[in-house]
């Protein structure tokens, strides 16, 4: 091992001696090694090391990290002032680890599901299309950072779906941001319902606060997601999830562009390798309406416990993806998410990824009525199960036909 000094950041190059023999494996560890997988390294690897804290592999930045500075009371972990500074200016510090690496043909049988992403943002650039994404999540993160620790005004939807004054006031400030960038953008809004022009190749997806009922509780599992699409794809995508709890909230930023990669405060993520779905920790969801879709999932919900490391109920389908993406958990389901549920959570992971279909096994669209996104390599197993219980809700007249889609809205789906 030798170590060269680039300025300030050491490079070591590692020389590791190739195994002269291959493993065999015995009789009874076939099946082991079928789930497992291998790893053959090359004749050397490098790796480029920057400081890091020693508290986190992945740190938290401060919330709105290119937007705001924020300053903490330690004493009492009070978030304690939040001041302006420079919206499209980052000050996110990246990390890169490489490695040179060949994973062997014995990985698994992982299928190939279609993309889902768009082919091109058009006319837009990724990097400009993404940083007004960012820049208008932020900004309502913003609006919620300021309400979190405040009494809630709540109002309902429905029996149990709640509104507070905070969703409506991010809605408001997400979509000044995007209307002085785009004006000519056609925007779905969870609170306003579609503004603009639907002849536009470009569609917003705003959920202003995406786990309403945690956020009026105080429970730690809600963000803000805003992903925009190019002709029915998802191009770009933010959510900025809040993590912590009362009298310690912050945040952290998950980012994607078609194309172009997966980020979580500006550091490159990925899926799990998990391929055992008795090694798997699951999320799922569950909506208001309690009939055979209801049903169908808690039975789901009950075979899925018993056969893995648990199911979870978070609340928030954008956070529960971003979780699948930063390879935390291994997949996530529900039926009939809006599009401005889904549509940045599953570009999100399909950049880190992934793999995102509909829960019967079909190429999904954000106007779908179901979504399935996992690590990729336990996708097919989960589909055995899931895929004929949709089927059967089929049989039953449960509709699965697109929603919320602009009716003049032109897509290349």
């Amino acid at each position: 091992m030798s170590i060269h000094s680039v300025g300030h950041v050491d490079t070591i190059q590692i020389k590791l001696k190739k195994p002269q023999n291959r493993i065999r494996f015995s009789s009874d560890e076939k099946q082991k090694r079928e789930m497992g997988r291998s790893l053959i390294f090359s004749g050397s690897m490098s790796m480029r090391i920057t400081p890091l804290p020693r508290s986190s592999s992945l740190p938290l930045t401060n919330p709105f990290s290119f937007r705001t500075l924020v300053t903490r009371n330690f004493g009492h972990g009070l978030c304690s002032r939040i001041s302006s500074s420079n919206i499209f200016k980052s000050t996110t510090t990246t990390t890169t680890l490489r490695t040179k690496a060949v994973v062997s043909n014995e990985v698994s049988d992982q299928k190939h599901y279609p993309r889902i992403g768009a082919k091109t943002t058009g006319p837009i650039s990724p990097a400009h299309l993404l940083q007004v994404v960012e820049a208008a999540a932020k900004t309502g993160a913003e609006v919620v950072m300021e309400a979190v620790n405040k009494p809630r005004n709540i109002t309902y939807k429905g029996l149990s779906d709640l509104v507070t004054d905070t969703d409506k006031a991010s809605e408001a400030a997400i979509l000044e941001v995007v209307k002085k960038n785009f004006s000519d953008h056609l925007i779905l809004g969870e609170e306003g319902g579609i503004i603009g022009d639907s002849s536009s190749d470009y569609l917003w997806c705003i959920d202003p606060l995406d786990g309403t009922t945690n956020f009026a509780h105080g429970y730690p599992s809600f963000a803000v997601s805003v992903g925009v699409l190019y002709r029915g794809n998802p191009a770009a995508a933010s959510v900025v999830e809040f993590v912590g709890g009362p009298m310690c909230w912050n945040t952290r930023t998950f980012t994607a562009t078609a194309g172009g990669g997966a980020l979580c405060n500006g550091q490159k993520i990925h899926v799990s390798n998990t391929d055992a779905v008795e090694r798997a920790l699951l999320i799922t969801g569950f909506g208001y309406e309690h009939d055979d879709a209801w049903s169908t999932n808690m039975e789901l919900f009950k075979e899925f416990t018993d056969v893995s490391r648990g199911v979870r109920r978070l609340g928030a389908a954008a956070v529960d993806m971003c979780h699948v993406a930063l390879g935390i958990a291994e997949s996530y389901w529900e039926y009939r998410l809006k599009p401005w549920d889904m549509a940045a959570g599953v570009l999100i992971v399909e950049e880190a990824g992934g793999a995102v279909t509909r829960m019967d096994g079909g190429k999904f669209t954000v106007f779908d009525r179901s979504v399935l996104v996992s690590n990729g390599l336990l996708h097919s197993k989960l589909l055995d199960r899931i895929a004929p219980a949709t089927e059967n809700l089929k049989t039953k007249g449960i509709d699965f036909s697109l929603w919320f889609k602009p009716q003049d809205y032109h897509t290349e789906l």
